[in-house]
């Protein structure tokens, strides 16, 4: 029998709604909608170049953040999360022409989607035609790398010759997504983002919305970022974004939610995640880790840098992404913070998760894991969705680390330096929102469940 129900004004009508988890029914209006799940994960970071070693690094509270060397003296911020090439050797992973015509920010994309796909048993190259051209990808980055620009207008001013042929093309925030299509001969949509730090999580989104709407069965998704340079540095210094008062301990520099908190760190790195219509990853046995449940998108319209002191942003962004679930805000039970550590920004988005909320707000627990691996920018929604990926599929919480005194206008139930159990019954429900805020007043937010059939 149909049940039916109004969601901000719509009527829902389901033939299997679940009261207990609506989010399973299976149509709108009477009309199928495919469902998506995540099959695959990979990422690189400073924590490491696999999900498996970060998401330990992620429960023990360890933190990533180093101090910066020689080439950053003088700057007010001394510290960010920095992959080591004694961690990750990418001439290992690459040709000497791969590294001429890709930035670092590509090739940490590209490291991270094998990972991606050999954890979901995908090989493009066992694929048919026809398969690579339902297969797609939808891979952003949010800035280039600073170092590219003023190393070749060093070039230049030893002649026109010495600039790079490639150097356009790896400066283009698109060549990430291009070069995974180009390198397994994936020829659904190609799609790059470009949100600032909404980058990450609006990449998944869109990735999702190709795959429900019938553009692409399965989808490569996420970002990479690598700009942590002097220039870099010193410019969100001069924006009075970055951290500066705990260069002397690198380690507990970033600290969301925390009354000493005093900007963010940078990190870098890249997060992809494997993308893929139900049916089509139950056909193949696919390792099925959770389900994407809806997608929220919003604008603050208020200032280049700064949430409107109302979060109204934030909170379209989470309304919109439990609408498009299908769920209730009762149901949710976690939300992955985008709190970077700001003075501003935690604080307006505890608020904001409290007014969408509201009574159910003592029961949701919220934990940012930025002290972890910095702010990866526009890496840092994929990066922060893949573990909530992990926490669905695990059934643990990751914590917010760094927190020696809550901050007293952070109202919200914190997950404070050591990880949680999620449910003590493994078989409840587990949905999680994800939530990723980008200069330009640019929101996402994601719904992502545990798996159920």
């Amino acid at each position: 029998m149909a049940i039916g129900r109004a969601v901000n004004g719509r009527i829902i009508v389901s033939s299997t709604y679940n009261i207990k988890y609506c989010c399973f029914s299976t149509a709108i209006n009477g009309v199928s909608r495919r469902r998506v799940v995540i099959t695959g994960t990979g990422a690189v970071s400073a924590l490491a170049n696999n999900v498996p070693d970060a998401w330990k690094r992620i429960l023990a509270g360890e933190s990533a953040i180093t101090k910066l060397d020689e080439r950053f003296k003088g700057l007010p911020c001394q510290v960010a999360a920095q992959i080591s090439h004694d961690q990750l050797p990418i001439e290992k992973h690459f040709s000497k022409s791969d590294l001429k015509i890709m930035s670092a920010a590509t090739q940490l994309a590209i490291i991270a989607a094998e990972e991606a796909l050999c954890n979901s048993n995908l090989n493009p190259n066992e694929l048919t035609p026809a398969e690579k051209e339902r297969f797609g990808v939808c891979v952003g980055m949010g800035m280039f790398d600073l170092t590219e620009v003023y190393g070749a207008w060093q070039q230049l001013q030893r002649g026109y010759n010495r600039v790079s042929p490639f150097f356009v093309p790896r400066l283009l925030p698109n060549m990430a997504c291009g070069h995974i299509s180009m390198r397994y001969g994936l020829r659904g949509p190609n799609h790059s983002i470009s949100t600032a730090c909404a980058t990450g999580a609006h990449a998944i989104g869109d990735a999702l919305r190709f795959i429900r709407n019938g553009d692409a069965d399965t989808m490569l998704a996420g970002s990479g970022e690598s700009c942590i340079d002097p220039l870099a540095i010193a410019g969100f210094c001069r924006l009075r974004a970055l951290s500066t008062t705990h260069n002397d301990t690198p380690e507990s520099s970033s600290r969301p939610f925390d009354k000493k908190r005093d900007g963010f760190v940078m990190g870098e790195g890249a997060a992809i995640l494997v993308l893929e219509e139900l049916e089509h990853a139950r056909k193949r046995n696919a390792p099925i880790l959770c389900e994407i449940l809806g997608y929220g998108l919003s604008g603050d319209a208020y200032h280049i840098t700064s949430p409107s002191e109302d979060g109204a942003g934030a909170t379209l962004a989470m309304q919109r992404a439990l609408t498009d679930a299908q769920v209730l805000p009762t149901d949710i039970t976690y939300v992955n913070a985008h709190a970077t550590s700001t003075p501003t920004g935690d604080r307006i988005e505890s608020h904001a998760i409290q007014r969408v909320f509201a009574e159910h707000t003592p029961k949701v627990r919220v934990s940012s894991t930025k002290g972890a691996h910095g702010h990866l920018l526009g890496s840092s929604g994929n990066l922060e969705a893949l573990f909530v990926v992990q926490a669905c599929a695990k059934n643990i919480l990751p914590p917010s680390i760094n927190i020696e005194h809550l901050d007293g206008d952070i109202k919200v139930q914190i997950v404070q330096n050591k990880s949680e159990q999620w449910c003590e019954d493994a078989k409840a429900p587990r949905i999680a929102l994800k939530n990723s805020f980008g200069f330009g007043g640019t929101n996402a937010s994601l719904c992502i469940a545990a798996y159920r059939e």
